[in-house]
C-alpha cells in the first residue's frame, strides 16, 4: 500500500519532493501505526460492505473499521456477524493488498467467533478495536482475545482500545483510570498498534455534541481530557502511544453562524479552480475538519476517525510533510547523528531556530511521517493536494 498510489497518470509526482514509500500489514507498528491515516467506520451489517472497501480503497482510505459496536442496532449484531465474515473472505480473495481492516467488537466472544468463521482468511485482518476500554477484566479478556487469535494463527494482530467512558471523562477519576489503562498496556504493548479516542461518548456524559463550525478542541471539558490523555499515553520518551484523533461526524454543512475557517488567499493564489474547491470544502463543513486536523496535530494527536471517504483527501493533505518541515527535521537528526552535542542551528528557510535536543523527537517523528505520507517539493502547500485529490465534480 502507499499513499496517492489512486492518482492515475503520474498527477501526484509533480507535487512530491520525496514520494510516499509503501507498508504493508506486515510493517513495524510504529510505522504502521502512522500509515492509519484517515481511519473511515463502515457498520458491519452493509450487505455491499466487500464492494464499499474496494471502492473506498481505490480512492485513497488506507485504513477502515468494519463497527459491530454502536454502528449498528442491537437487533443487528447476529446478523452483522453472520455478514462480516462473508463480506471479508471476499476482499481476502479479490483485494488482498488493502487497505488495514480492524473490527471494533462489543465483547471479546465475538473475537473468537469471527476469527473462526474466517478460518484462513483470518490474514485480511490486522487488529480489533476495543470500545470503551476500561483497565479491568473486560479489558483484560478483550487484549487476551486478540492475543490467543494472534497467536494461533500466526499472524500479526494488533489492538486498538478506545479511551471514551465516564470514568475518563470526570476530573475527579480521571488520573487513575488513565494511569491504570497505561499500566493495563505496558504489560501488553506488543499487541498495541495505537490509543484511539472516543470523544462523542465523551461528549454524552455532558449530553454535549459540537457543531460543524466548532472543534473538539473548543469544547472546554473534551478539551481537558484529550489534553490529560496525551499527557498520560502520547509521551515521547520511549513510554507513549501513537495517539489518534476524535472522530469528525459531518459530512454536510448547515446554517452557519461563524465565518469560514479557511483563508481565501491560499485558493485564489492556486489557479481558476481554488475559489471552487473552497467552496467545496465549505458547502461539506470540511474547514472544520481542517482547523481540527490542525488542532489534533499541534497537540500530539495522528490519524482521525472519519465516518465519510469524502473526509480522507483532507487528513492525508494534511499528513503530506512539508518541503519546510523535511528540512527542519533533517538538519536537526544529522546535527544529532553527527555528534555535535546539540546547540542551536538556524532554518534552511531563515524563519525559526532549530534547537537540536528539545527539537529531535519532533524531528524524527516528522521523517516517519515523511516516509509515510511524502514530503511536499517545494512551493506545493496543502491546497495543491487537495486540489489532485478532491474530485472535480464535487469542487464544482
Amino acid at each position: 500500500m502507499r499513499y496517492f498510489s489512486h492518482l492515475v497518470g503520474g498527477a501526484a509526482d509533480p507535487l512530491f519532493h520525496r514520494p510516499p514509500t509503501d507498508f504493508a500489514r506486515d510493517s513495524p507498528p510504529e510505522r504502521l501505526a502512522l500509515a492509519l491515516g484517515a481511519t473511515l467506520y463502515s457498520p458491519a451489517i452493509r450487505p455491499q460492505l466487500a464492494s464499499d472497501i474496494a471502492r473506498c480503497h481505490a480512492e485513497g482510505v488506507m485504513s477502515m473499521v468494519c463497527c459491530l459496536e454502536d454502528a449498528i442496532r442491537d437487533d443487528e449484531v447476529d446478523a452483522a456477524e453472520v455478514n462480516l465474515p462473508r463480506q471479508l473472505r471476499q476482499v481476502a480473495q479479490q483485494r488482498p493488498d488493502g487497505p488495514l481492516l480492524f473490527v471494533r467488537v462489543r465483547h471479546p466472544d465475538q473475537i473468537y467467533r469471527l476469527a473462526e468463521r474466517l478460518g484462513d482468511d483470518l490474514g485480511v485482518l490486522s487488529g480489533f478495536v476495543l470500545p470503551k476500554f476500561r483497565a479491568d477484566e473486560s479489558g483484560l479478556a478483550g487484549l487476551r482475545a486478540v492475543r490467543d487469535i494472534a497467536d494461533a494463527s500466526g499472524r500479526p494482530l494488533y489492538a486498538m482500545p478506545v479511551l471514551e467512558t465516564p470514568e475518563i471523562a470526570h476530573a475527579e477519576t480521571r488520573q487513575g483510570t488513565l494511569l491504570a489503562i497505561r499500566h493495563l498496556l505496558d504489560l501488553n504493548r506488543d499487541l498495541i498498534l495505537a490509543v484511539r479516542v472516543g470523544a462523542t461518548d465523551l461528549s454524552s456524559v455532558y449530553g454535549l455534541r459540537r457543531p460543524a463550525e466548532l472543534t473538539a478542541w473548543d469544547i472546554g471539558v473534551v478539551a481537558s481530557v484529550l489534553t490529560d490523555i496525551i499527557n498520560v499515553m502520547a509521551r515521547r520518551d520511549g513510554t507513549g502511544y501513537l495517539v489518534t484523533g476524535p472522530v469528525w461526524e459531518y459530512f454536510a454543512g448547515g446554517e452557519r453562524v461563524l465565518k469560514p475557517q479557511l483563508r481565501v488567499t491560499p485558493f485564489e493564489d492556486h489557479d481558476a479552480s481554488g475559489r471552487m474547491l473552497r467552496r467545496h470544502l465549505v458547502r461539506q463543513a470540511l474547514d472544520g475538519l481542517i482547523r481540527e486536523l490542525l488542532l489534533d496535530r499541534s497537540n500530539g494527536l495522528n490519524g482521525k476517525t472519519v465516518i465519510h471517504p469524502s473526509h480522507a483527501a483532507a487528513v492525508h493533505a494534511l499528513s503530506v510533510v512539508s518541503h519546510e518541515e523535511y528540512s527542519d527535521a533533517v538538519a536537526i537528526c544529522d546535527d544529532s547523528a553527527g555528534g555535535l552535542g546539540g546547540g542551536v542551528l538556524r532554518s534552511l528557510y531563515g524563519n525559526k531556530m532549530n534547537e537540536v535536543k528539545p527539537h529531535r523527537p519532533w524531528a524524527e517523528q516528522t521523517l516517519l511521517r515523511a516516509s509515510v505520507f511524502g514530503v511536499a517539493a517545494e512551493g506545493v502547500g496543502f491546497v495543491d493536494f487537495l486540489d489532485a485529490t478532491v474530485s472535480p465534480e464535487l469542487a464544482a
